[in-house]
């Protein structure tokens, strides 16, 4: 049986979103250098290319980052080829538990209900939504009233990833929590 990938564009011009139609991984990872894709054979394999810049591994998809001095054009079709390749071999996407990359899901000691509700409207409401574009938000703290995230996959570097975090997830999380100052990316 072969494998189908289909491809689209995302928000961000450098990366394309690869869809597989069946579950990649329980948490998504991020992978920013082919060192980092230690514990990812298919993130690995298409660091293996020059033009790769980064790789997001979601539930069902695959996002690909690539340098600007190469075109999609190009890139796109041979990729979702080399990526339905390694799944119809069965071979490993994410390394499970051995990324260290988290969500912000898990409740610790240091949890307050702000921090709860905040992780509640992300994980509930944005994640699905910027998912959509081949992207992911991850809560990395909330201090002195202003809340840290990482941008991840389609969203890092993103042209219109300000525009998303202003006017998108400050707006949602002040309506939510009006002590809230600020969303800051970093």
């Amino acid at each position: 049986m072969t494998m189908t990938v289909r491809f689209e564009t995302t928000p961000n011009p450098q990366t394309l979103k690869f869809t597989v139609g069946q579950q990649l991984t329980q948490q998504p990872a991020e992978f920013k250098t082919a060192r980092d894709a230690a514990h990812s054979p298919l993130a690995k394999k298409i660091f293996g290319f020059p033009w790769c810049d980064a790789v997001f591994v979601g539930s069902d998809f695959v996002t690909v980052t690539k340098q600007d001095w190469v075109d999609w054009d190009v890139l796109a079709e041979p990729l979702a080829g080399l990526i339905g390749e390694h799944l119809e071999r069965g071979e490993a996407v994410v390394i499970e538990g051995a990324s260290g990359t988290a969500d912000g899901s898990a409740v610790s000691a240091s949890d307050t209900p702000v921090v709860r509700e905040i992780k509640k409207i992300l994980n509930e409401e944005i994640r699905p939504a910027v998912a959509l574009d081949g992207g992911d938000i991850v809560f990395h703290k909330y201090e002195g009233n202003v809340v840290y995230l990482y941008m991840q996959g389609a969203c890092a570097g993103c042209p219109s990833s300000t525009f998303t975090l202003k006017e998108g997830i400050e707006a949602r999380l002040r309506n939510a929590i009006p002590e809230i100052k600020e969303v800051v990316a970093l």
